[in-house]
C-alpha cells in the first residue's frame, strides 16, 4: 500500500472530521470513525478504549517478527516502544465560518489532520509490513481533550467521576495508557501559509495555569440607590486593568502571557452587579516563574476587590506543563527530511513559543518530540484557518513520519529517562491544586530514574498550542 493509494480514503475521513467537529471528552463520532479505520486496516489488531473516547492500538514487537534473531543467544538490548500520539478534539472558535453553530467547535487547531496523518502511517505500516523493519516497537494513541476549553462541562464530568484531569494526556497518563511506552511522537499543524512544503521540529511550548476569579459585591438599585451597592463588575474592571499595568514588571525572556476574559454575566443595567467572574490563563516557558506570576495575579485580585469594598474568590486549575522537545529524538526527523525530496523546508530554529499543549505533561514522564507541518493558510484557532495542501499534509508528512519512526531507535537518549505519574502529581501540587482522585493508586516505574532532558521539574525553571 502506497501513501498515494490510501490518500483518497484518508482525505475523505479528514474532511468528515472537519465537517463534524467535537469538543474534548465528547468526540464520540470522531472516535467511532477512527476505530472503524483501525479495525479495517489493522489486520486483526485489537483496539483498546480508554477514558471517554480515547483509543490505543499496539503493533506487535518487530523483534518477534525477525526470523534472523538468534534463539538462546546473548540478551539483546531492550527494545523500546514509541507512541505516535494524535488528538481527537476541536477548539472553540465561533467566528470561524465552518464552526458548529451550537458548540462553536471547529478544527481550526488542525487536529483532524493529526488523525489523518497517524491513520495513514498506521495503515501503511500494517499493509506493507514495514513495522518489521523498525528498530523500535510502535503504538498509536488517539487522545481526547487537548484543547483547554469547555471547562464548565469538564467540571461536571469531573464532579460525576467521568474524568479527573481536564487534559486528555494527563488523564491517559493517570489511567496507565503510557505505562508500556518509552517515548512519544506528537503531531501538530503550523498556521500561516508556507511558501513551500514545510515541517518543523524542536519548537518548545509554554506551560500555563488557569485562574477563575469571582468578585463578590452587594446588589442595589442602580438608579435609585447605587450608594448602597458594591459593584463587582467595577472590581473586575480594576483587576483586568491591574493585570495590564503589571506587565511592565514581567520578564520578557520567558514568554509570560495572560488573556483575561469574562466568560458569562448575570448583569443588568438597573442593578449594581453583586457578582462578576473573570477567567485568565497565566503562561510561561519557565515553570518557577509561572508560579511567581500566578501569585501576583492572586494578590491583584484580592487587592482590587478590597480597594472597592468587596471580596475576591480565586480558584486555580493547572493547565499544562512546559514542553521542551527531546533534541536527540529529533535527529531521526532530520535524517528523514534529508532523504525526502517532496518536503523542501525544515524549520528547526524557532526556539520556544507561548502556545501550550498537554504534550508538555507527557514530556515530563518520557522523551517526547512534536512534528509540526505546513499545508495550511490562516491563523491557528482563527476564523481563517484552513488546509490548502492536502497532498503535503496527508501523503508527504505521513511518509516522512514513517521514515523517521523506522530509525528512531538509533536516536533515543541513553540512558532513557523516565519519570513516574506520582512524580508528575507531586510537581503539579507544588504550583496548583491537584484534582480529587488524581493521586496514583500505586507508583509506576522507578522514582529514582533520571529526569527527562529539558523537562520541567519542581525546583528548576523550564508547555502546548
Amino acid at each position: 500500500m502506497t501513501f498515494e493509494s490510501i490518500y483518497p480514503e484518508v482525505r475523505d475521513l479528514v474532511e468528515g472530521l472537519w465537517a463534524h467537529p467535537e469538543l474534548g471528552y465528547a468526540e464520540q463520532r470522531t472516535a467511532r470513525v477512527v476505530e472503524e479505520f483501525l479495525l479495517r486496516h489493522g489486520d486483526g489488531l485489537s483496539v483498546e478504549r480508554f477514558s471517554t473516547t480515547g483509543l490505543k492500538v499496539a503493533l506487535p514487537s518487530a523483534a518477534d517478527a525477525d526470523p534472523s534473531a538468534p534463539a538462546g543467544g546473548p540478551a539483546a538490548a531492550p527494545r523500546r516502544r514509541i507512541a505516535v500520539v494524535a488528538e481527537l478534539d476541536a477548539v472553540i472558535s465561533p467566528a470561524h465560518p465552518d464552526a458548529d453553530p451550537t458548540t462553536g467547535a471547529v478544527h481550526a487547531c488542525g487536529h483532524h489532520t493529526q488523525v489523518g496523518i497517524a491513520l495513514a502511517a498506521f495503515a501503511h505500516l500494517v499493509a506493507t509490513g514495514a513495522w518489521k523493519q523498525a528498530d523500535v516497537d510502535l503504538t498509536f494513541v488517539f487522545v481526547p481533550a487537548e484543547e483547554f476549553v469547555d471547562l464548565a462541562r469538564r467540571a461536571e464530568l469531573r464532579e460525576d467521576g467521568t474524568i479527573t484531569w481536564f487534559g486528555g494526556k494527563p488523564e491517559a497518563m493517570m489511567l496507565g495508557v503510557f505505562d508500556d511506552v518509552d517515548a512519544a511522537v506528537c503531531l501538530h499543524a503550523i498556521g500561516g501559509l508556507q511558501e513551500e512544503p514545510t515541517i518543523e521540529i524542536d519548537c518548545d511550548l509554554a506551560g500555563f495555569l488557569y485562574k477563575t476569579v469571582e468578585f463578590e459585591g452587594v446588589a442595589s438599585h442602580a438608579g435609585l440607590d447605587p450608594f448602597s451597592g458594591t459593584n463587582a463588575y467595577a472590581m473586575a474592571t480594576l483587576f483586568t486593568t491591574a493585570l495590564g499595568l503589571g506587565r511592565q514588571q514581567l520578564r520578557e525572556d520567558v514568554l509570560v502571557r495572560m488573556n483575561p476574559v469574562i466568560p458569562s454575566t448575570e448583569m443588568t443595567t438597573n442593578v449594581v452587579p453583586h457578582r462578576a467572574v473573570v477567567g485568565t490563563d497565566v503562561r510561561s516557558i519557565d515553570l518557577d516563574y509561572l508560579g511567581e506570576v500566578a501569585s501576583r495575579v492572586d494578590r491583584a485580585a484580592h487587592g482590587c476587590a478590597a480597594a472597592l469594598g468587596g471580596t475576591a474568590h480565586v480558584r486555580t486549575e493547572m493547565g499544562y506543563l512546559p514542553f521542551v522537545q527531546d533534541r536527540t529524538m529529533s535527529g531521526a526527523f532530520r535524517e528523514a527530511f534529508a532523504e525526502d525530496p517532496a518536503i523542501t523546508r525544515l524549520i528547526e530554529d524557532r526556539g520556544a513559543i507561548a502556545a501550550a499543549g498537554d504534550a508538555g505533561d507527557l514530556s515530563f514522564m518520557m522523551p517526547t518530540v512534536q512534528l509540526s507541518y505546513g499545508g495550511f493558510d490562516g491563523t491557528i484557532h482563527g476564523r481563517d484557518f484552513r488546509m490548502v495542501d492536502p497532498e503535503h499534509v496527508l501523503i508527504a508528512v505521513p511518509r516522512l513520519l514513517v521514515a523517521a519512526l523506522l530509525r528512531l531507535g538509533a536516536h533515543l537518549p541513553e540512558p532513557l529517562p523516565r519519570r513516574t505519574y506520582a512524580e508528575y502529581v507531586e510537581t503539579i501540587a507544588a504550583i496548583a491544586p491537584v484534582p480529587d482522585g488524581a493521586a496514583p493508586a500505586a507508583a509506576t516505574g522507578d522514582a529514582a530514574s533520571p529526569a527527562a532532558p529539558g523537562a520541567p521539574v519542581p525546583t528548576s525553571p523550564s508547555e502546548g498550542r
